[in-house]
């Protein structure tokens, strides 16, 4: 397994509930492919450098783990078809 860094944005005006939901179902994902140390960090609603989908603010999430390339592939693949996830990113650590 390697350690991951994933930051996405999902858009603004999401009730909360809704938003709770699509957050957990993508930690879901980690949690099924056996990932470790799982660290959520919610940083609410920033303003965007430049609009994205008609949105100027964006509710940023950012998380760290420990996962294999199959569980980073999958929360990909789910973030790419996700309408209310605007962007996303994941960077591989480096382990030193």
């Amino acid at each position: 397994m390697k350690r991951y860094e994933v930051m996405y944005i999902i858009r603004p005006n999401l009730e909360e509930g809704v938003r709770i939901a699509l957050v957990e179902e993508l930690n879901k994902i980690l949690t099924d492919y056996k990932s470790e140390n799982l660290k959520v960090d919610e940083w609410g609603n920033k303003e965007l450098a430049y609009e994205i989908a008609d949105c100027k603010k964006g509710y940023y999430v950012v998380l760290d783990v420990e996962a294999t390339t199959e569980a980073i592939n999958e929360l990909d693949r789910v973030m790419k078809i996700r309408e209310n996830v605007l962007r996303h990113l994941v960077i591989a650590r480096d382990e030193k």
